[in-house]
């Protein structure tokens, strides 16, 4: 890592400090030194043309590891993270074992620091191996290092264990994210409806998602618990966080690219690339997710990056798990759901990506501030790029994205001072290993 590097002349967005102009950032020892004027440093990035924003940051990224490393693992999910511009990711527990326990959470923590390309978040599972009957041991996790809670892949279906969970986790001022679903309501390959009919698969009724989040938040305004709808999919979802703000539930929630871009009618070729949890769902949810965004319902946008591999990927449409990877597509699919329609502005894509994801996780990031972790993601708005699968540093190549052709791409990842990838190249210690272009 040099110990001074300059970023020059880049269009500088800070939405923690409401900064949009051109400057240039001075980094020195790892951190934030100076916002503006020029400065001798031992290597200078010229970011002429470019955006230079707070390292991006994903609060839902499955890294598989400890038990599924066939399909990630932490050092091939965080190089796949760098790629893609992000500076952070928080892993989900639904691990083999769970990380249910603070031994789990050190796991996590020891091995991202011996491999990992970006900072590593562990995210504790809410009860013991994600059966939703015990609670886990969330004072010890915390104490660990684990930045919020969840079962993931699994929502907590008995309302008592929820409500107790959500009174723990608020004592210990972290973040409750609940898998919305509700499983005497789902069971599904695909989203409930005249395309799952006609293609003959069992459905996933929206209902599923809705009747966990009403609940939920019941729930959470009597624990005063921070409460995550993770992954929201449809319009009733949407409309019921948006109507729980509105009564001061401290309730936020996120969106993925996939359910701003795709419907359920992209499944009509059987590709089990398009099956998803939550599923795609209809033009309509697709279009109150947009409007969430919009408003301001939707406060995070996030990939759950959920690697498997090709051997799964292949069985047929009912029989392969549910999911896609993410994490090196994320941010010009955002671009192209959100920026070129012109739904949102720059300001807001950044502080949905990094921002706002900084604050619910209580983690180094999200800002420029000086003084702050050199966290910093270079973007290059105009870049045009095809989605290549096979060019993944992710293990696994399940996307329904490939041949896309997408504009605005990362350039520069930075974490801690130290340039992780720049222009296409990922770097290890300061060591150029592959082409990402």
């Amino acid at each position: 890592m040099s110990a001074t590097l300059l970023i020059r002349n880049g269009r500088v967005i800070d939405p923690s400090q409401e900064i949009d102009e051109i400057a240039d950032v001075f980094v020195a020892d790892g951190r934030i030194r100076r916002i503006g004027g020029g400065a001798d440093a031992d290597e200078v990035i010229d970011a002429g043309g470019r955006i230079v924003a707070p390292g991006l940051i994903d609060m839902h990224v499955h890294l598989r590891e400890p038990g599924f490393e066939h399909k990630e693992t932490i050092e091939s999910g965080t190089a796949a993270a760098a790629a893609g511009g992000f500076t952070a990711v928080a892993c989900m527990p639904n691990t083999n074992p769970a990380i249910d326990s603070d031994s789990e959470v050190e796991y996590v923590m020891r091995q991202a620091g011996r491999v990992a390309h970006t900072r590593v978040y562990p995210i504790g599972a809410l009860t013991k191996s994600r059966k939703g009957q015990e609670l886990a041991e969330l004072g010890l996790m915390a104490r660990a290092g684990a930045v919020a809670f969840t079962d993931d892949g699994d929502g907590v279906m008995d309302a008592g264990v929820c409500l107790s969970a959500m009174r723990y986790a608020s004592m210990l001022n972290r973040l409750v994210i609940q898998h919305c679903e509700d499983k005497s309501l789902s069971g599904g390959a695909m989203n409930a409806g005249p395309v799952a009919t006609r293609l003959g698969l069992p459905g996933i009724t929206a209902l599923s998602e809705e009747v966990m989040i009403a609940r939920d938040l019941l729930l959470s305004r009597d624990s005063s618990a921070r409460y995550h709808v993770a992954h929201i999919s449809t319009a009733g979802a949407v409309e019921l966080v948006r109507r729980g703000k509105a009564d001061g539930v401290r309730v936020t929630t996120e969106v993925c690219p996939h359910h701003l871009l795709l419907t359920d009618a992209d499944c009509a070729g059987y590709d089990p690339n398009y099956k998803m949890h939550p599923p795609l769902r209809t033009e309509a949810d697709r279009q109150a997710c947009l409007k969430g965004v919009a408003d301001g319902t939707i406060d995070c946008f996030v990939t759950d990056h959920a690697p498997h591999g090709a051997q799964e990927k292949e069985l047929g449409f009912q029989e392969a798990p549910m999911g896609i990877v993410g994490l090196e597509t994320s941010l010009g699919l955002f671009i192209k759901a959100l920026i070129e329609p012109k739904l949102i502005d720059w300001p807001r894509l950044i502080s949905a990506m990094s921002t706002r994801q900084a604050e619910l996780l209580g983690v180094t990031g999200g800002t420029l501030r000086v003084g702050s972790q050199a966290d910093v993601t270079i973007i290059d708005p105009e870049t045009e790029w095809t989605v290549d699968p096979e060019r993944f540093f992710s293990r696994s190549r399940n996307t329904p994205f490939g041949g896309w052709k997408l504009r605005g791409r990362a350039v520069g990842t930075i974490v801690g001072g130290r340039v992780v990838m720049r222009d296409g190249v990922l770097f290890q210690r300061g060591r150029a290993e592959i082409s990402v272009v």
